[in-house]
């Protein structure tokens, strides 16, 4: 099983619009881009169409190539593909992570997350992506997402895993 982004982090976003990964994150980058060995940096792909979402999702190379190639086998017309190809592909900044691990965040996403230059970023791992978000919006999120408020004091959250379903399966 490839390595996936774990953890947290708040760096700040420089004058230039460049923010530092976390190191574990940067591990996972470099993984996940085959072409990144011999001097050149991993390749992120930010993803920043999904007009429901607050923040940037971040891609390995493989993992973004490997979801372009299931939206390009999608039929041609097909509404879905359509709007996948302009949200996903076409609303997507490929990077490359700069020699002292650092990134160059355009103004585009920067201004769908809410970032503003010398400000900070919160890094979310999430998993097969990570997450970067105004800091105070991630706050907010959290806040009014709380699965749990309602949960006794003894509830533990790993029972949210359905184990009678396979990985990708329904869910009920």
């Amino acid at each position: 099983m490839p390595e996936i982004f774990t953890g947290e982090g708040l760096h700040k976003v420089d004058g230039k619009g460049r923010v530092s990964i976390p190191a574990g994150f940067r591990r996972v980058l470099e993984d996940g881009d085959p072409e990144s060995k011999g001097g050149k940096g991993p390749r992120v792909y930010i993803v920043y169409g999904d007009p429901r979402k607050p923040y940037l999702e971040c891609y390995t190379a493989a993992a973004y190539q490997a979801i372009a190639a299931q939206i390009l086998a999608m039929p041609l017309g097909d509404r879905h593909r359509r709007y996948l190809q302009t949200n996903f592909l076409g609303k997507t900044h490929t990077a490359e992570v700069e020699p002292d691990g650092r990134l160059v965040l355009p103004q585009k996403a920067r201004d769908k997350a809410g970032l503003d230059l010398n400000s900070e970023a919160y890094f979310l791992g999430a998993g097969d992506v990570f997450q970067i978000w105004n800091p105070d919006r991630h706050a907010e999120a959290e806040a009014e997402a709380d699965l749990l408020a309602d949960a006794p004091p003894d509830f533990d959250m790993l029972s949210l895993i359905h184990l009678d379903r396979p990985p990708g399966g329904p869910r009920s």
